[in-house]
C-alpha cells in the first residue's frame, strides 16, 4: 500500500511548471446549447461552451460566423439550455453541423455540414418558451430563457493564426426553468446532490464528481 502511494504522488519533478501553447482554454466549462431564431421562424441549436454567469447575466462567446450569434444579434433573445452528462451524444451530433448555408469555408474544410433542422439531427424534443420566442430543449434539466441587452467585438489584436473570429454577448436572464427532480422542494434552490452539469474539458466531455464541501455563501 505504501509503494502504491508513493507512485500515485506527483513527484516534485512532475509538480514543476511548464511553458505551453494549448489550441484551445477549455479548462473545465460547462456545455450549454443555445437555442435561437432563424429568420424563417424556426429555433437553432448551438452547442457552445464559452458562457459565465454575474446575478441575472449570462455572458457567451459566440464564434462571428455562427448561426446562433447571427441570430441572438439579430432577435435579441435566446434560450440557455444546460444538458446532463448522460446527454453528450446527442450533443456531439449536433458538434458537426451549421445552421448556416453556404458552411464557411473554414468550417467546411474541417468537416461541418449543413443542417436546417437541429432537433431532428440530435434527437432533442422541442419545448416552447414563456417570455422568448426560441424553443427550449425538454430534456436539458435547466433552462434560462434570455435578451440580449449588450454585445461587442473582443479587445485587442486577433492572432492572425485564428481563422475566425467571435462576438461577447451580454445577456439577461428572465425566466429559469428546472426539471423537478433537481429542485429541493419548496425551494428556488438546486440539489446539487441530483444536478450535474456536462464539462467541457480540453474537448473531452466530462460529468462532475463527488461533492468536495461548499463555499460559506452557499444558500442549500
Amino acid at each position: 500500500m505504501l509503494t502504491n502511494a508513493a507512485e500515485s504522488k506527483p513527484s516534485e519533478h512532475e509538480r514543476e511548471h511548464i511553458v505551453i501553447k494549448p489550441s484551445v482554454l477549455y479548462v473545465g466549462t460547462p456545455v450549454a446549447l443555445i437555442t435561437s431564431l432563424n429568420a424563417d421562424g424556426t429555433t437553432n441549436i448551438s452547442p457552445m461552451s464559452s458562457a459565465w454567469a454575474q446575478f441575472d447575466r449570462m455572458i457567451l462567446g459566440l464564434t462571428a460566423t455562427s448561426k446562433g450569434r447571427e441570430n441572438a444579434m439579430r432577435e435579441r433573445q435566446l434560450v440557455l439550455n444546460f444538458p446532463s452528462p448522460d446527454l453528450w451524444p446527442k450533443i456531439e451530433a449536433l458538434a458537426p453541423t451549421t445552421g448556416r448555408n453556404p458552411v464557411p469555408a473554414h468550417k467546411e474544410k474541417i468537416g461541418y455540414r449543413f443542417e436546417a433542422d437541429k432537433f431532428d439531427v440530435s434527437g432533442f424534443t422541442p419545448q416552447a418558451s414563456e417570455l422568448v420566442r426560441p424553443l427550449r430543449i425538454a430534456e436539458c434539466p435547466i433552462q434560462l430563457e434570455a435578451e440580449v441587452v449588450a454585445s461587442h467585438a473582443p479587445g485587442g489584436e486577433w492572432p492572425a493564426e485564428r481563422q475566425e473570429g467571435f462576438w461577447i454577448i451580454e445577456t439577461k436572464v428572465i425566466r429559469i426553468h428546472a426539471h423537478r427532480d433537481i429542485v429541493i422542494p419548496g425551494t428556488n434552490h438546486i440539489d446539487t446532490s441530483r444536478w450535474s452539469p456536462l464539462l467541457y474539458v480540453f474537448r473531452h466531455y466530462f460529468g462532475t464528481g463527488q461533492d468536495l464541501g461548499r463555499t460559506f455563501k452557499a444558500e442549500a
